[in-house]
Formats: structure tokens, C-alpha cells, sequence
């Protein structure tokens, strides 16, 4: 159960899921002026109401991937860029970059792309070898 308030940015990482249920919706309406519909009886029947530790601690390790979380789903680093960092994947999964401060650049090749804070990209499994560069700090996420 999460709801954000204005100034705040969240990077809300999951498993892939195509249900979203509404507890409450601040009065919202559909494309056609209707209140959009609730769900709270299945909200509260899909809550898990164990208490859980949420509060995450780890590492902040200039240019090299500072593990966060570490799920059955998907793990998610931490990475405070500053110069140049050479990237090896094994091509088992893909792997998203998403920028929460600062910028930079991936290097493929001769190629490089540039990126800033609030943008996240898609990196394809097939793509083993790159360089990230630049002063940022990203979040990197890819299948366990």
C-alpha cells in the first residue's frame, strides 16, 4: 500500500504484475468524469500483514554496484557514478539504469548516449560489454 504526495520521486521496482487495486483514489476520474472504481475488499484480502524490516541499509561505494535488495525476483544496486566505469554483463538478463541525480553517459562501442536525472533506461541482455560515465547516481535493477 503506497500513495506519493507532490515533490517526492519514487522508483517503484516490482515483479511484473497487471493488477492495481484502489483503496482510495483522492477523488479522481476517468476519461469519461467518473470516479474510478475501488477495490477495497481485495485490497485488504491481498495484504500482507506481517510486520517487515523496509528500512534498507547499504553500502554507497564509489563506481561499482552497491546491492540494496537482493529479492527472488529481482535484485536492485546502488551506483554513485563519478568518472568512468566498465560494465561486464553475462547476458542472462537485461538491465535498467534509472538516473536519480546528477548524469551520464553509456559507451557502446563508438557510440555513447547521454541520460539525466529522471531517466531510465532499458540495456538488452545481448549487450555484455559498455562504459558508464559521467558524475550520477543510478539505480540498477535486472532479473535475479
Amino acid at each position: 500500500v503506497h500513495a506519493i504526495g507532490g515533490g517526492i520521486v519514487l522508483a517503484e521496482i516490482q515483479q511484473t504484475s497487471d493488477i492495481t487495486y484502489r483503496i482510495y483514489d483522492f477523488d479522481r476520474k476517468d476519461a469519461d468524469g467518473n470516479k474510478r472504481q475501488l477495490h477495497i475488499k481485495e485490497a485488504i484480502e491481498a495484504i500482507n500483514y506481517d510486520e517487515s524490516d523496509t528500512q534498507k541499509v547499504y553500502e554507497k561505494n564509489v563506481n561499482q554496484a552497491n546491492l540494496m535488495v537482493d529479492s527472488e525476483y529481482f535484485k536492485t544496486s546502488f551506483i554513485p557514478v563519478d568518472g568512468e566505469l566498465d560494465i561486464s554483463k553475462n547476458a542472462t538478463s537485461f538491465t535498467v539504469y534509472m538516473c536519480v541525480e546528477g548524469s551520464f553517459e553509456i559507451s557502446v562501442e563508438n557510440h555513447t548516449y547521454p541520460f539525466s536525472v529522471g531517466d531510465t533506461v532499458l540495456i538488452p541482455a545481448a549487450l555484455q560489454l559498455y562504459k558508464l560515465s559521467g558524475n550520477a547516481s543510478l539505480l540498477e535493477i535486472y532479473i535475479s
